[in-house]
């Protein structure tokens, strides 16, 4: 198979996306804006009341962001007329039918022109509300399918999941389907229905007993929690991307289907510039804490491998298999990631992270430079739990008796510092499996994806995507934290 030009392949395209305000979905738009300037259109799906709002989420959440400064320098004043070209905001929300498009011409005149569909849209709490994650990850992924198939030009549907998928498998993890019903564990098959009417019958029973609605966003959290570690997946995030991928293998009939899994994504490694990152990402929330003295001990299994990809190389990866899939008309699943072929590992991250915040500390909202210390890692979680215990949860059982010695007079002190221990513990509750997580991401497909495009592309140097050529040391230290210190510790 030959690839050809990449750039002629984008000429006169247009594409959807959906979950146009997330970070990889701006990458992917920027980069092509940016590369094929006679991309013929872009529609984007944003979550808005009316067209007003998404006019206004397009301008200050993706356009407005720091993320398209190369264009804007490129194009100077033209910018506005040129985004207005080639760009449509479009009001929607995944969660219905015909992804809640509600102008029928508007409607119409997608299905007549879209040859590509690219579903960058999801929520990534790990502990959403079920109901919230159910409607995106999962139903979401089916409503996308749909308006996908009823596009006459249609060429492929590209859906964004996740490589954590396989729940808290270890071993080399092959890119391979799930096929409707299964379940990490347990012999009971998974019914997508059954799913939809437990959340609403739990949902109803929650509001006739006149719960308010904070109560409800914790119960359904809960059940989501509940739901995902009942059929084998530690959290209700991967839960329901693994749903969603079910319902896609299962009812896409002879579209082109292309499924993405990335590992854990960073900040840009290039393009359009390095370092750009926004918000705060599985492994940066351990960074950020660090940095600002917050986070004094990392965990982490002696055998778990760290696996992260830079955001531009993910959405290199997902142009080039755009190419690829034009040619071919059955799904294919590609791992973006490290771990096989130029791992790191957590011990890397506590070192980078202590060497960049020592030569470079944090200024606080005091003007005050934070002191880090070099911190300990702690290699299991009883070892954690006695560490919260000794450095926490002794000292704040002590201020609970001191708190009612004195007739609550610390009582508001009490009250906060138990629920950070609380929020800390749930935290790690949630991100314990990443943290001793021991498998590693087979990416063949996507290595003979990369095998073809060296061979075959006309613009390798342009669409790189190969963990390979990343010197983990020089990215941490001069590229990843740096970026998340400018745009995400402010």
């Amino acid at each position: 198979m030959e690839l050809g030009s990449v750039l002629q392949f984008l000429e006169n395209k247009t594409i959807l996306v959906t979950g146009a305000t997330g970070y990889l979905a701006k990458i992917f738009v920027e980069k092509i804006l940016r590369v094929q300037p006679n991309v013929k259109k872009f529609y984007l799906l944003l979550r808005a009341a009316d067209a007003k709002s998404a006019n206004e989420r397009l301008r200050d959440e993706v356009i407005g962001r720091d993320l398209f400064r190369v264009l804007r320098e490129k194009h100077g004043a033209g910018l506005h007329s040129f985004i207005s070209e080639k760009v449509t905001p479009v009001a929607g929300d995944i969660s219905h039918e015909d992804l809640g498009v509600k102008d029928s011409s508007l409607k119409d005149e997608m299905w007549r022109e879209i040859d590509a569909v690219l579903n960058f849209a999801a929520t990534t709490n790990f502990d959403e509300r079920y109901d919230v994650a159910l409607g995106i990850n999962t139903l979401g992924a089916l409503h996308v399918l749909n308006f996908a198939k009823k596009c006459v030009k249609i060429k492929m549907l590209v859906h964004v999941s996740t490589a954590y998928v396989c729940g808290e498998d270890a071993g080399l993890i092959l890119e391979q389907p799930y096929h409707m019903g299964m379940a990490k564990k347990g012999d009971e098959k998974i019914d997508i229905n059954f799913e939809k009417r437990m959340v609403q019958e739990k949902l109803n029973e929650l509001k006739l007993e006149d719960v308010p609605e904070k109560e409800i966003t914790s119960a359904m959290k809960d059940f989501g929690i509940e739901r995902a570690r009942l059929f084998g997946w530690p959290n209700t995030y991967v839960f329901t991307k693994a749903m969603g991928e079910m319902l896609l293998v299962n009812f896409k009939d002879g579209l082109p289907l292309v499924i993405i899994r990335p590992t854990m994504v960073a900040s840009t490694y290039k393009e359009p510039f390095p370092g750009w990152i926004e918000g705060v990402r599985t492994i940066d929330s351990i960074i950020v804490g660090y940095g600002k003295g917050r986070v004094t001990c990392f965990i982490s299994g002696p055998r778990s491998t760290l696996d992260v990809i830079p955001a531009d190389m993910v959405v290199n990866a997902i142009i080039v298999a755009m190419v690829a899939r034009a040619k071919q008309h059955s799904e294919i699943i590609y791992h973006l990631g490290s771990s096989f072929r130029n791992p790191v590992n957590f011990s890397n991250l506590h070192d980078f992270s202590f060497r960049y915040f020592s030569e470079h500390p944090w200024i606080n909202k005091e003007g005050e430079s934070v002191k880090i210390g070099k911190g300990i890692v702690l290699s299991s979680m009883s070892k954690f739990y006695t560490y919260m215990a000794i450095r926490f949860l002794l000292p704040l059982k002590a201020l609970q008796l001191f708190n009612i010695l004195l007739f609550k007079k610390y009582q508001d002190l009490y009250t906060v510092l138990d629920r950070r221990v609380k929020l800390v513990m749930r935290l790690v509750d949630l991100y314990k499996p990443y943290v001793f997580f021991e498998g590693i991401f087979d990416d063949l497909n996507s290595e003979e994806l990369r095998i073809i495009s060296k061979k075959t592309c006309h613009e390798t140097d342009i669409f790189d995507f190969d963990p390979m050529n990343i010197d983990w040391e020089n990215y941490m230290i001069n590229v990843h934290i740096p970026g998340l210190v400018k745009y995400v510790m402010k």
